[in-house]
């Protein structure tokens, strides 16, 4: 079990998908989020779901596994940096993994990969491949609080940028499988035939 907190990102507009994604059935789970947060239960000690609201995931509050960090009431944004900051507020410790819940065949290895390559130097330590940067797989240190909340007085959302501005790890990965994101009903689709 890995001693860094993983936190799901499930506090997406899904406005590509055209529903909520965090709440789709997946593998035998009524929604994908169970799905994540079964599986990663099992490789980290400690799992969050960053999201904004939980009262969406009220069939998941009676479960003790469960463990919420909700974005700010006043921020008024569903992109990710509401939740960066938010969890940087809750957390004590210094860096954790993130991983957007809408990538469900990032396995143990991957997370194992980028973990092993993390740096206490680093900003962030994050997953590539040929096809760009996976700026929702990867550890992020408490280095980046302060620049996230100016991102977010700004309403500058680019992670991306930041990345490339920061000290940050890029780890490379030849295979693209694991990464695939959930982010249209096509890619819906070619999921559920690939579990």
């Amino acid at each position: 079990m890995l001693d860094i907190p993983c936190v799901i990102f499930a506090g997406g507009k899904s406005s590509r998908m055209g529903e909520d994604k965090s709440l789709l059935p997946f593998a035998g789970f009524s929604t994908l989020t169970e799905f994540q947060l079964s599986r990663l239960n099992k490789i980290f000690k400690t799992v969050y779901i960053s999201c904004k609201d939980k009262s969406k995931f009220n069939f998941l509050t009676e479960n003790k596994e469960a463990k919420f960090i909700e974005d700010t009431k006043s921020i008024n944004t569903f992109a990710p940096t509401a939740g960066f900051v938010a969890i940087f507020e809750e957390l004590k410790e210094d860096s954790f993994f993130a991983l957007s819940v809408d990538a469900p065949f990032v396995s143990q290895k991957e997370i194992k990969k980028i973990i092993d390559a993390d740096t206490k130097d680093s900003d962030a330590t994050i997953a590539q491949t040929e096809f760009g940067v996976q700026p929702m797989c990867g550890i992020y240190h408490r280095s980046l609080e302060n620049k996230f909340t100016k991102m977010l007085e700004q309403d500058n959302h680019k992670l991306g940028f930041l990345l490339k501005s920061s000290k940050t790890t890029f780890v490379n990965f030849d295979d693209e499988k694991p990464f695939l994101n959930l982010n249209h009903p096509h890619e819906y689709k070619e999921a559920l035939s690939l579990i």
